[in-house]
């Protein structure tokens, strides 16, 4: 899958469809992707233990405060095997302002598997993939790719 080079005005071509998904979050609710209908949508899969997904974090509260008022959502999927009692205390300690999933096989799949972490996907208002990447990316260069679905 492609991603974005350029700058903020070039278009993000579609990957594909997203796929719909349910998720529980930490308190143990359902989520599911027709949650965020309308919305620019960032997934990103990531784990406790993983530290260029620690290191992006900060960057996502970041845009998540930003741009909730125009629609984007930021979705972050834990990869742990401890779940909740894992990611509760990180995502508090961390100041976490955005959704926090746990995953379930299902759900990895139908994104076509995850061979790394963090790997993230930029979703648009019609449900289609526009983005994928994996590894980190310095969160002005991320921005610019929300800009290029917000405009």
């Amino acid at each position: 899958m492609a991603t974005l080079t350029t700058g903020v005005h070039a278009e993000l071509p579609i990957l594909g469809k997203a796929p719909a998904w349910k998720l529980k979050d930490l308190q143990g609710h359902e989520v599911r992707a027709a949650d965020f209908k309308g919305k620019i949508v960032v997934i990103d899969f990531w784990a406790t233990w993983c530290p260029p997904c620690r290191a992006e974090i900060p960057g996502y509260i970041n845009l998540q405060k930003k741009y909730a008022d125009k629609d984007l959502v930021i979705i972050g999927i834990s990869l742990d095997e401890d779940g909740a009692a894992a990611v509760a205390p990180f995502a508090k300690a961390q100041g976490v302002n955005y959704q926090m999933l746990l995953f379930n096989d299902d759900v990895v799949a139908a994104f076509g598997g995850i061979e790394g972490v963090p790997t993230t996907f930029l979703i648009d208002r019609e449900g289609n993939i526009r983005d994928k990447k994996v590894g980190r990316v310095a969160e002005a260069d991320y921005e610019k790719r929300i800009l290029a679905l917000l405009k």
